[in-house]
C-alpha cells in the first residue's frame, strides 16, 4: 500500500474510532423530570436556562450575567412554564436532547396520533430566548411568565448567604419586588434597584465616604428584566401557585386559536439607566428577529476549537471526557457577558432544597454571594480556558479585575497611604471587601485596610493568578494586554509597598539581612495563616515578575523596575518528613484553618516545579509525605490533587482523582456536580477537573511541549489543544501508540516531545 493511501486508511479509522464519543456527546432524556434539580442546562451569548418537563408541563428558569439586586443577590429573571392542549406529553413517548454541537436543546413527545416538537434556542449575539413548536396536529399554546417576585420579601437567617450581607445583615434584609404587567399583548417585567444598595452600606462601614463619588459602583441606577410574547398570543389572565413551597404569581399568554406552530420569544435587558422609559426603549431596540444560523455557527467553531475524546474500556475515563465536554457547554453559554461566570452554579442554578433540604428558599439561592468574588474558587474556572483555546471567554474575568482597579487603588491609599491595588478574598464587585467578611463587630482600631476575618486576613495573592492569566493570553494567542498592565503593576506595587510599609513599623529596615522583602503577616491560600514567607505568594510573585519582565511591550524603565523587585522576592521554604525533603507551605505560621495545599502552588499553576524541570523529586515528595497534603486530599469541590499529580507525572494518581473529578454528577445532568464546598453546580469543581484532563494530555514549558506526561496507555483519545505562540496541537493516541499528530505551525512540531513510551 502507498504512504498515501495508508494515510487516508489511518485517518478514516481514527475518524470512526471517535465518531460514537462525538455523537454520544448529547444528553439525552426518555424518561420527565421530576422537578428543576432535574433539568438540563441551555444557553448562549451571556444567558443560561435551566429547561426541564415535569408532569407534561416544560419549565425553563431564565438567568443572565449580570442582575445584582441591591443587595448583590445574582437573581433569576423569573420561570416560563409552558401548557398544550391536547397535551403531547401525556403520552409514553418522550424525548429532551441537547444537541451540543449546535447549542440548543429539542424535546419531542408523541400522545396518540399527535406529535409535537419544541425547540429552545438562544441568540449568541442576541439576549434573547426562542422557544419554537411545531405540531402534526392544531393544538392551543398557553405560556405563563412565574415570578416569586411579586411581593417584597424579607430574607432571613441563612438565606441571606445569597447576598452580600450573608449573616451580618443590618436590620431588615429585604429582596424588593419585580414590577410584572401586561402590555401590548405580552409580559414585562423588570427589577429596578433602589436608591441605597449594599455598596453604599459597605463604603459607609470601609470609612470610604469622602471619596464615594470616585468609586466604580455597578449597583446604581440598575435595571434587568424583559418581556416575553408569542405569535397570535394573547392576555389570558393570572394564577396563584406553589413550586416547592415558593408561591408565585403567573402571567398568562395563550394562543388565540389553536394552530401546527407557536414561536415564543422572550427578549431579556440589563441596563444602567435613571428612568425606566430609558430601558423600555433599549428593550424595544433589541432585534428578536434574528436566525438561529449565526448561533449555530458559532457553536460548531467552539466545538472545533478544541476537544478530548477518549475511548477506553474504563467506563470511568469516557465519563471523564464526556463530562469535560458538557461543563465546557456551561461555561460557553456566558461567552459575552458583562461578568464572568460565577464559581458557585454559574447561571444553572436550581430550587436551594434540592441540594440541601433544610434551604427552603425561593430560586434566587445560592451559597456564597451573587456579587462577591471568591478569587481562590473562581481562578478554576478560568484557568482552562488556555488550553482549551477559550480566550475570548476569558476577557469578562480579566475586565472584571481591571474595572475595580481605581476602587482598589483608592482602598489602599486611605488604609496605608502608599501606592498600589489591594485586592481582597471575598471581593465584592464593586472592588471593596464583602461586608460580612470585613467584620461589623471588628475593634474600633482595627487597620481600615483589613478584613476582620480569621480564614481571609492577609490574603492579597490571589489577584495575581488573574494577572498570570492576562499575560499567557499574550504568550499563547498574541492578545494584546495593554489595557491590562496598569491592574498587572499595581497589583505587585501593592506587595512591594505595603511589605515595606509593615516592615517599617517594626523596625528601621525594609529588608532582611539578604536583601528580601519579609512577607509577614501573609497568608498560605485560607489555610496557613499568619504566615512568614508564604510559598503561595513567594512563587505567584517570582513567576508574574519573571514573565512580566519578559513582555516585549515593557519600556526599559518599567523593565528595570520589576527586575529589581525580583531580586527582592525571598526562596521558597522547605521542611522534612521522613527523611524526604518538600517544600513547605510557609517558613513559618501560627494556625491551620482550612484544607488548601499551597505547598504545591509552586507545582500548579506556578510550574516552578514539574517535568523536566530541577527539583521535581522534592516537588513529588511534597505530594507523597506531607502530611497536611495528605490529610487534605479529596477530588471534591476545588480540590487539585488531580492537577498536581498530572504536573508530576505521576500517572496513576492523575488517572484515578481525575476520573473522580470527572464522573458522572449522581444528577441527572451528569456535570451538575456539587455542592462540594460551595453551591450547585460546582463551577469550580468541573474547572479543576478540566483542567487535570488537560495537563495529563499537554504540558508546556517554555517553548517546549511535553505530550502524554501522565496519561494511561489503555486510554485511546482524539484530542485538540492549545500551547503557547498560536499553536495547536491534536492527535490521536490509539492502543498505546501515536497514530496521528498535528501541530500547527508546522515549526512548533520540533518543540513536541512524546513522553509515553
Amino acid at each position: 500500500m502507498s504512504p498515501f493511501l495508508l494515510l487516508l486508511v489511518s485517518l478514516w479509522f481514527t475518524s470512526n474510532a471517535f465518531s460514537q464519543e462525538k455523537e454520544l456527546s448529547n444528553v439525552i432524556w426518555t424518561s420527565q423530570s421530576h422537578n428543576s434539580s432535574e433539568s438540563m442546562p441551555v444557553g448562549g451569548g451571556d444567558i443560561g436556562l435551566n429547561l426541564w418537563v415535569e408532569k407534561g408541563e416544560v419549565y425553563l428558569y431564565l438567568s443572565r450575567s449580570g442582575t445584582f439586586d441591591e443587595n448583590n443577590t445574582l437573581l433569576k429573571l423569573g420561570r416560563v412554564k409552558l401548557k398544550f392542549s391536547p397535551n403531547p406529553f401525556d403520552g409514553k413517548t418522550f424525548k429532551q436532547e441537547l444537541v451540543l454541537k449546535d447549542g440548543y436543546a429539542q424535546i419531542s413527545g408523541s400522545n396518540g396520533n399527535l406529535n409535537t416538537q419544541i425547540k429552545v434556542w438562544v441568540d449568541v449575539f442576541n439576549p434573547v430566548i426562542h422557544v419554537d413548536v411545531k405540531s402534526n396536529q392544531s393544538i392551543t399554546t398557553e405560556a405563563s411568565y412565574e415570578s416569586w417576585r411579586f411581593e417584597d420579601r424579607i430574607t432571613k437567617g441563612k438565606e441571606n448567604n445569597q447576598n452580600s450581607y450573608k449573616w451580618a445583615p443590618q436590620g431588615i434584609v429585604k429582596t424588593t419586588k419585580d414590577e410584572i404587567a401586561f402590555k401590548n399583548n405580552s409580559v414585562q417585567f423588570y427589577h429596578q434597584n433602589k436608591g441605597e444598595t449594599v455598596f453604599d452600606v459597605a463604603v459607609k462601614q470601609q470609612g470610604l465616604e469622602d471619596k464615594k463619588s470616585e468609586l466604580f459602583n455597578p449597583l446604581k441606577n440598575l435595571i434587568f428584566g424583559g418581556s416575553m410574547e408569542g405569535e397570535n398570543m394573547v392576555y389570558a389572565g393570572n394564577y396563584d401557585g406553589n413550586y416547592l413551597n415558593t408561591a408565585f404569581k403567573a402571567w398568562v399568554l395563550k394562543s388565540n386559536k389553536p394552530s401546527k406552530s407557536a414561536n415564543i420569544i422572550i427578549k431579556l435587558n440589563i441596563l444602567k439607566a435613571e428612568s425606566i422609559q430609558v430601558w423600555e426603549k433599549s428593550l424595544d431596540e433589541i432585534n428578536a428577529k434574528t436566525n438561529q444560523n449565526n448561533s449555530i455557527k458559532w457553536w460548531n467553531d467552539y466545538w472545533k476549537r478544541s476537544f478530548i475524546y477518549i475511548n477506553s474500556k474504563d467506563e470511568e475515563a469516557n465519563q471523564s471526557a464526556k463530562n469535560y465536554q458538557l461543563f465546557r457547554y456551561m461555561l460557553g453559554c456566558n461567552a459575552f457577558g458583562k461578568y464572568p461566570t460565577k464559581f458557585n452554579g454559574g447561571l444553572f442554578t436550581f430550587d436551594p432544597q434540592l441540594t440541601d433540604t433544610t434551604l427552603k428558599y425561593t430560586p434566587d439561592f445560592r451559597n456564597w454571594g451573587g456579587g462577591a468574588h471568591t478569587a481562590q474558587n473562581q481562578r478554576l474556572v478560568y484557568w482552562p480556558m488556555l488550553k482549551s483555546g477559550d480566550f475570548e471567554l476569558m476577557k469578562l474575568q480579566f475586565d472584571f479585575y481591571f474595572d475595580l482597579l481605581k476602587n482598589a487603588e483608592i482602598r489602599t491609599e486611605l488604609a496605608w497611604g502608599h501606592k498600589g491595588a489591594s485586592f481582597t478574598e471575598q471581593l465584592e464587585n464593586f472592588g471593596l471587601p464583602n461586608p460580612a467578611e470585613y467584620g461589623w463587630k471588628r475593634p474600633a482600631d482595627f487597620n481600615k485596610g483589613m478584613e476582620y476575618n480569621a480564614w481571609l486576613e492577609y490574603e492579597w495573592d490571589t489577584v495575581l493568578e488573574f494577572c498570570m492569566m492576562i499575560l499567557e493570553t499574550e504568550r499563547y494567542n498574541g492578545a494584546n494586554i495593554e489595557k491590562y498592565l496598569p491592574l498587572i503593576e499595581s497589583s505587585l506595587t501593592f506587595f512591594k509597598e505595603h511589605y515595606t510599609y509593615l516592615a517599617k513599623q517594626r523596625g528601621a529596615k525594609a529588608l532582611d539581612a539578604d536583601g528580601h522583602l519579609v512577607f509577614y503577616p501573609g497568608s498560605g491560600a485560607e489555610t496557613y495563616k499568619m504566615a512568614y514567607n508564604s510559598t503561595s505568594t513567594i512563587a505567584a510573585l517570582k513567576t508574574v515578575l519573571e514573565r512580566l519582565i519578559s513582555y516585549p511591550g515593557l519600556s526599559n524603565i518599567q523593565k528595570t523596575e520589576w527586575q529589581e523587585m525580583l531580586k527582592t522576592i525571598p526562596p521558597i521554604n522547605f521542611r522534612n518528613f521522613d527523611g524526604h525533603t518538600t517544600i513547605a507551605p510557609a517558613k513559618l505560621w501560627e494556625r491551620i484553618n482550612n484544607t488548601e495545599s499551597p505547598q504545591l502552588y509552586p507545582v500548579y499553576p506556578w510550574g516552578i516545579y514539574g517535568i523536566g524541570k530541577p527539583g521535581l523529586d522534592t516537588a513529588i515528595n511534597t505530594f507523597k509525605y506531607d502530611t497536611d497534603v495528605l490529610k487534605f486530599r479529596s477530588h471534591v469541590g476545588w480540590k487539585q490533587d488531580n492537577i498536581f499529580a498530572a504536573r508530576l507525572g505521576l500517572t496513576e494518581d492523575a488517572a484515578n482523582f481525575t476520573k473522580a473529578k470527572l464522573k458522572d454528577s449522581g444528577r441527572r445532568f451528569p456535570a451538575f456536580w456539587g455542592p462540594g464546598f460551595d453551591w450547585t453546580p460546582d463551577h469550580n469543581w468541573g474547572g479543576s477537573g478540566m483542567i487535570g484532563l488537560q495537563e495529563m494530555l499537554l504540558q508546556v514549558d517554555g517553548k517546549k511541549i511535553y505530550l502524554f506526561p501522565a496519561w494511561p496507555k489503555d486510554w485511546d483519545v482524539h484530542f485538540k489543544l492549545y500551547a503557547p505562540y498560536k499553536t495547536t496541537v491534536e492527535g490521536t493516541f490509539k492502543d498505546g501508540k501515536l497514530i496521528n499528530l498535528k501541530v500547527l505551525p508546522e515549526s512548533r512540531k520540533a518543540d513536541v516531545k512524546i513522553m509515553i513510551e
